[in-house]
């Protein structure tokens, strides 16, 4: 069963998406205190079996839906007014602490991340904070300061990570949206681990602050979703600068985007990641999924052809760039001893690089431009591609407890072998999209990368859009979560 067709809808309808949620309240068919209560109803109902949350905010959301739909009687309108959201535990949220997946005690944040900040001006409530792997580092939500996040589709199986809170909730319908954070593919690899869609904008596109070019520029937010029309109003609704922001793109339109037809693309199909130490290849299920996809496009008028983009040894600008921003977050935990023993090994890896093997890694990015670049404008001499298809993971979800034990080394060849494609896009700082390829035979979500070059995000959003108009992948929802569907 390697295609989304193969697999029935399970369980009811669900909850409805963002931008149906959004309407719902202004159409006055709900109010924002009974969504805001069914969501906490949900969350609360399933975080013995899913765990996607850390933290909850209930008696202040409730309050801010009650806020809400006083403002939305009053007739003013704003695109997320008293919708429910969350936010990964990376985040800061007045008042809550921000613990990104670790052990002890960390102080309540004084004020708001500037996502947070925007999420409040477009009208959002934020029911709480969901659980990360720790700093963010691995493709699994797991850990002893919380336990396991589990997949919607099946809870033997990790979400993926490390926004696999956000991508459980979502997937579960716990919450219509959720953001997350991708600096190897966070956003990317839960979001083809639970059947949604999950954008990595262009670095910069969605402000970091208070965190300045976060992981030495390698992570960004993106939005979490199930279609395309969400995932895009969400990223409408973050998008924005902090005046101390390294990285500042001009806007983008990307609701509008969604709704546009993408014209006739020239798509590279890639089937090679990038050199790594563990000759990575795509599993056989993920295969015929993503190339289910690829025939899906040819047949929507697309020219789609096999290509070997030229990665280079891209790997060297990234490994010491993730390895420093793990040690600088380590290093300012307040008890170091709690935490993982392979976090401390990258605290020591990381401090002994130092900032001059740092610097000449992000020195290279330029370098990487060029050469990778080419594959995507003629006018450089290259092949003129507009958009690249991979794999979004070589293997479908692991099981819970994979990664159990294992030395920082096997950890990180573990992970290179499940997750070998993401995270070069990381390195560029240029937009991808995971969109839903399809199922294995037992059931297990897998999906697929749309990828562009710097600032494409508008292309691969009305691709993403058509393609999904005609794989219906929202219609598939994994078994209801437990308890109940109303509201408190």
């Amino acid at each position: 069963m390697s295609s989304t067709e193969a697999v029935e809808t399970t369980g009811p309808p669900g909850p409805a998406g963002l931008a149906e949620s959004a309407r719902e309240l202004t159409e006055g068919r709900t109010t924002s205190v009974e969504q805001v209560s069914a969501a906490l109803d949900r969350i609360e109902a399933s975080q013995g079996t899913l765990n996607a949350f850390r933290h909850l905010r209930a008696e202040a959301a409730l309050a801010e839906a009650a806020e809400a739909d006083r403002r939305l009687a009053a007739g003013e309108r704003l695109p997320l007014l008293g919708v429910p959201v969350a936010v990964k535990d990376d985040t800061d949220v007045l008042g809550m602490p921000t613990h990104f997946g670790c052990e002890g005690e960390r102080p309540a944040a004084t004020a708001d991340s500037e996502a947070v900040r925007r999420l409040r001006a477009a009208g959002a409530v934020i029911v709480g904070k969901t659980n990360s792997c720790e700093l963010g580092q691995w493709p699994f939500t797991e850990g002893p300061a919380f336990g396991a996040t589990r997949n919607p589709w099946h809870a033997g199986h990790t979400p993926g990570g490390s926004s696999g809170g956000s991508a459980a909730a979502v997937a579960a319908g716990l919450v219509p949206a959720a953001l997350g954070s991708d600096g190897a593919g966070s956003v990317r690899i839960p979001a083809a681990w639970t059947h949604l869609v999950g954008i990595k904008p262009q670095r910069g596109r969605i402000s970091g602050h208070p965190h300045i070019d976060a992981f030495q520029g390698l992570t960004v937010n993106g939005p979490l979703a199930r279609t395309v029309a969400d995932a895009a109003l969400l990223l409408d609704a973050v998008a924005g600068s902090h005046p101390d922001d390294a990285h500042r793109p001009p806007p983008v339109a990307a609701a509008a985007a969604a709704r546009r037809d993408p014209g006739r693309l020239r798509i590279a199909l890639a089937w090679r990641p990038p050199l790594t130490l563990t000759g990575s290849a795509p599993h056989p299920e993920v295969r015929r999924a993503v190339l289910a996809l690829a025939e899906a496009l040819a047949r929507l008028g697309h020219d789609v052809e096999e290509a070997r983009p030229r990665y280079g040894l891209i790997g060297l600008g990234f490994v010491p760039r993730a390895t420093a921003g793990i040690a600088e977050l380590a290093a300012r935990h307040p008890e170091p001893a709690l935490l993982d023993p392979r976090t401390r090994s990258a605290l020591r890896t990381g401090t002994r690089l130092g900032g001059r093997v740092v610097r000449a890694a992000r020195e290279r990015e330029v370098r990487q431009h060029r050469r990778i670049g080419a594959f995507f404008h003629t006018s450089r001499g290259g092949t003129g591609y507009d958009v690249l298809l991979t794999p979004t993971t070589a293997l479908p979800p692991p099981p819970i407890g994979r990664f159990d034990g294992l030395s920082a080394w096997r950890t990180d060849l573990a992970m290179t072998e499940a997750c070998p494609y993401a995270w070069p896009w990381n390195v560029l700082g240029w937009p991808g999209i995971n969109v839903p390829a399809g199922f294995t035979a037992d059931g297990l979500p897998v999906g697929a990368q749309l990828l562009g070059p710097s600032r494409s995000e508008e292309r691969l959003i009305s691709l993403a859009a058509q393609l999904e108009a005609d794989r219906r992948w929202y219609e598939h929802r994994p078994p209801a979560p437990p308890g109940p569907a109303g509201g408190r």
